[in-house]
């Protein structure tokens, strides 16, 4: 998608560790226009799965979510990384690295809004190791639902993470595939 392909040339910037600082417009600061078009976009892409909600993790990954949600007409489910007092004792949870923490994290989901036989279609930021996605794969499972696709605004190619996901045998789609950050940005 050339729209957020700009956007990651123009306002995006690589830090030390393999890190693509995104939140002037992504996930810290959220461009609502940007995130429409890449909803728009998913929608569009994933029309013809079937999905009956959607799953992301908190924070990054609700903007991308939600905006997919309004133009497929589902409901979003975000993983929580701490559990609330609202949250019943039983829930869904398992553990992710977060490559921007620099350590596991907790993603828990309420067994109240995620139930069995859900078609479930996962959206998130970035799609790099495949470690978050294949955590929210995990707690989609652990419901009994069915992952039907997986989505992310940005895939770093070189980090291997759609390798990860190859068995699950669902199509996953990503708007802007970087292939190297070493010497500036290239996309596929």
């Amino acid at each position: 998608m050339e729209l957020l392909k700009n956007r990651i040339l123009q306002d995006g910037r690589i830090l030390e560790g393999g890190i693509l600082k995104v939140d002037g417009f992504i996930n810290h600061q959220v461009d609502p226009a940007l995130m429409d078009a890449c909803g728009k976009e998913f929608a569009q892409r994933f029309a013809h799965i079937g999905a009956t909600k959607i799953l992301t993790a908190e924070i990054s990954g609700i903007a991308p979510a939600l905006t997919t949600a309004f133009h497929m007409g589902l409901p979003v489910v975000y993983a929580r990384k701490s559990k609330p007092v609202t949250m019943p004792d039983q829930v869904f949870l398992t553990l992710a690295p977060s490559h921007t923490k620099g350590r596991m994290v907790e993603l828990i989901v309420s067994p109240e809004h995620l139930a069995h036989g859900e078609r479930v279609l996962i959206i998130d930021d970035f799609l790099a190791s495949g470690a978050t996605i294949l955590g929210l794969v995990r707690l989609a499972q652990t419901a009994g639902s069915e992952v039907v696709g997986i989505g992310a605004l940005i895939e770093k190619v070189f980090e291997g993470g759609r390798n990860a996901l190859l068995p699950l045998g669902v199509p996953v789609e990503s708007l802007a595939m970087i292939t190297s950050m070493s010497n500036g940005l290239k996309f596929a």
